[in-house]
């Protein structure tokens, strides 16, 4: 009668003291409940295409709350409006203006990396970021074409058509681009096949980056040096030879003085913004000082007239509508769509990065597949605005950011000061010379090089470098296309290896405890006498189950070599650490048949320890458990140790 709950408590910790002191657990290697098939497809294919459950918020709400919903999902302008005053206004008007000062100057230069006129540059800073403040959910992004995709589309689109004889069909190829680019950014969302992205590696994005930043600042030698006749190729080679070679004659003193000048204040301008947060605002006006000043000071010098190369006239006026100039069937819808489909990948792959990296900073989630619709959604429109390929801006979303923007607003306020640059002042960039457009864009992609990150790439993982510096060397020596390439394959080389060829390891006992861990890492931990522990740290697939059998068999063969030459009795347990081993097929399971096989010859058993439930219910179906022994399936290496040796006769503690 005197019994209390508290002497329950204190018996049952008596109890689990002494077991755990005894390496003892009464518990079993559980299986897990029988489901049938279309059950666990539905749960496979919800985790793949749903992780996020976005149908949660729909749950258990009326029709009217469930279609206001939706329409906030596709629009989340619907929703963070209602919330919006004067206070975000304020924040968004500032970072809106800053933005639109750093982005006229870059758009009429990078538009110049894109083969096209001016003025595309400047459209694709006003209908794009219009779309994408309706749609997006990044409070960060500022929208607008890049160097690296102006490069990019510029280098696919002239190996179709030449940009100087055909201007027309080469500027409805570049829309066509463009549409695909939309297109397939838009299908990705939809399709929630985001993921797909992943497979370009961060190394891999790093090192092309990088390549591109080079590349980008080379081609600019034409305007920067003020050379008439230059290659169209983009590989270092190539441009050194037609710089070199245009030496004697070529270069002109008076654009050359020009370009060197503003581009040491542009530098200036940024090495200011990067010592001090405050002054944020000095390298995002500094572009378009350097414009203003030095557009005046060719006009009132009339330095075009003395070999410095001007923009000349850029169109006035609003987007004109370019619908009617896709192509939608024949040779070159084809080719569009190969080009788009690059240009909307790498847009894509910049964006996620660039709105992810914010989002982490201001503390907000950004669904993925949302914003590659918005993206997706901002081209489509685009390409029928005269837009050429647009997306999120590094320089400009860091700019944005610390401006202090609260929303998508600043966007907006951005391309509304461009609608009035078209519409007002694009006469008075006649005179602006392209060595200003070409120091502007040197200053702006030598944030693209990204050293620090690379050479800590290199200090933890040596294959992960390989993939950075072959990208770089793809992009430099070769072309744009065959570094992404390049980029592409040793992602996917990477991928093979890890799966084709999973890590292993020996487990031995840490000394006054029941834990197993990996001998290398682990020095002091013991191998069990009669007894060898390896761990397989990854899924057993078609792929590399012959793989974790012959390494498998190497662990017994060199761990039988060393006892042998030490004159010490043989191993006759083989326990394999099955904790990461998270999933299993018909060929891993065939693998362990061989080795269980295998290893009866050699007079030695084989037990599992801490099977997963998927794993376990496999083995079951495929009557692998039955084969090998339900008395040989542990719940932990300790428990499967402590069996070994009492078989063995032996019962002191390992």
């Amino acid at each position: 009668m005197g019994h209390s709950v508290s002497d329950d408590f204190e018996n049952r910790g008596e109890q689990l003291m002494h077991q755990i002191e005894n390496g003892q657990t009464k518990y079993k290697v559980g299986f897990p409940p029988r489901r049938n098939f279309i059950g666990e497809f539905n749960e496979r294919f919800n985790e793949t295409f749903f992780a996020d459950d976005p149908l949660r918020p729909y749950k258990d709400k009326p029709l009217s709350k469930k279609l206001l919903l939706g329409l906030q999902f596709f629009f989340p302008i619907l929703d963070w409006a209602r919330h919006y005053d004067l206070r975000k206004f304020k924040g968004d008007l500032i970072a809106g203006l800053t933005i639109a000062s750093l982005c006229i100057p870059q758009d009429i230069g990078y538009s110049k990396l894109a083969n096209l006129d001016p003025q595309y540059g400047l459209y694709s800073s006003f209908v794009p970021p219009l779309i994408y403040a309706v749609m997006g959910s990044s409070k960060d992004i500022a929208i607008g074409p890049v160097a690296v995709v102006s490069l990019l589309l510029g280098t696919l689109l002239q190996e179709e058509i030449d940009p100087t004889k055909y201007k027309e069909e080469y500027q409805r190829l570049a829309f066509t681009a463009t549409f695909f680019a939309g297109l397939t950014q838009a299908a990705l969302g939809f399709l929630r096949l985001g993921f797909l992205i992943d497979f370009l590696s961060h190394a891999a994005i790093v090192g092309f980056m990088g390549g591109a930043a080079i590349t980008i600042a080379l081609q600019q030698l034409k305007g920067f040096l003020g050379i008439k006749k230059f290659t169209k190729k983009s590989d270092i080679i190539s441009v050194m030879k037609s710089v070199l070679n245009s030496a004697e004659h070529g270069w002109n003193w008076q654009t050359i003085l020009i370009g060197a000048s503003f581009l040491v204040f542009l530098l200036a301008a940024r090495y200011v913004g990067k010592k001090s947060r405050k002054l944020f605002w000095v390298p995002a006006i500094a572009p378009l000082i350097s414009v203003i000043i030095s557009t005046f000071f060719v006009y009132i010098t009339h330095a075009d007239e003395h070999g410095v190369q001007i923009v000349n006239n850029i169109k006035k006026g609003v987007n004109p509508a370019s619908v009617n100039q896709i192509y939608f069937t024949g040779s070159y819808a084809l080719k569009g769509m190969r080009i788009g489909v690059v240009a909307g990948m790498i847009g894509l792959t910049e964006a996620i990065a660039i709105g992810r990296t914010f989002a982490g900073m201001k503390d907000y989630q950004l669904d993925g597949n949302k914003e590659m619709v918005a993206l997706g959604t901002m081209n489509i429109i685009g390409s029928m605005t005269s837009c050429y390929v647009a997306t999120g801006s590094f320089s400009r979303s860091a700019v944005n950011y610390m401006a202090g923007c609260k929303t998508a607003v600043s966007n907006i306020i951005m391309s509304i000061v461009v609608l009035l640059t078209l519409l007002l002042i694009t006469p008075l960039f006649k005179y602006t010379p392209n060595a200003i457009l070409a120091s502007i864009i040197i200053s702006a992609v030598i944030g693209l090089i990204d050293y620090k990150t690379a050479f800590l790439i290199w200090k933890v993982d040596k294959l992960d470098f390989i993939a950075c510096i072959g990208a770089f060397f793809g992009v430099v020596f070769a072309s744009v296309e065959i570094g992404l390439l390049i980029a592409v394959a040793i992602s996917l080389a990477k991928i093979l290896i890890q799966v084709t060829r999973p890590r292993t390891a020996l487990l031995g006992n840490l000394p006054g405890t029941n834990v197993y861990r990996n001998i290398e890492q682990y020095p002091e931990a013991t191998k069990i006498s009669g007894v060898l522990t390896v761990r397989v740290d990854s899924a057993i697939y078609f792929s590399n189950s012959n793989y974790v059998k012959e390494r498998i068999l190497r662990w017994v063969r060199d761990e039988e070599e060393k006892l042998e030459a030490k004159n010490q009795p043989k191993f006759n347990f083989l326990i394999i650490e099955m904790s990461p081993v998270t999933d299993i097929d018909t060929s891993g399971i065939h693998a362990f048949e061989e080795l269980l096989k295998t290893l009866k010859k050699r007079g030695i058993q084989l037990i599992l320890a801490n099977p997963g439930p998927v794993v376990i219910d496999k083995l079951r179906l495929a009557d692998f458990t039955e084969h090998i022994g339900h008395d040989n399936i542990f719940l932990t290496v300790g428990d499967a140790v402590k069996a070994c040796l009492t078989r063995n006769g032996i019962n002191e503690e390992p």
